[in-house]
């Protein structure tokens, strides 16, 4: 698997399965996050509803944490593009048949006719 390679970026571009195994790990991480928003949200949205004082007040906390997860949404896609970037760069200085490393720096493959 170490070698493996995918051209999914419709420009012909090849990333290595370990670029693509980060890329994964971070959506991952994403909608396991997305899916503790929506249940901070929900349960923020019962405290409203209910106009419970200790439940109002409860939502102070819920909004923070809220917010937080939000911010690490971003952090982790600003990450992703980051390294997006940086591989498709390094790919940019090779040949058009540049495989993209993890570590992005481009190394260079032959592509053999089909």
């Amino acid at each position: 698997m170490e070698g493996d390679t995918f051209s999914g970026l419709g420009n012909g571009t090849q990333v290595d399965s370990k670029v693509l195994q980060t890329f994964q790990k971070s959506f991952v991480q994403v909608q396991s996050i997305l899916d503790q928003n929506r249940l901070l949200i929900n349960e923020i949205n019962q405290n409203h509803e209910s106009r419970i004082p200790d439940n109002l007040s409860r939502n102070v906390g819920l909004i923070r944490e809220l917010n937080n997860n939000i911010r690490r949404v971003v952090d982790l896609y600003s990450d992703l593009s980051h390294s997006l970037t940086r591989s498709m760069e390094a790919s940019s200085e090779g040949d058009s048949s540049g495989v993209l490393k993890s570590d992005a720096k481009a190394t260079h493959k032959r592509n053999r006719p089909g």
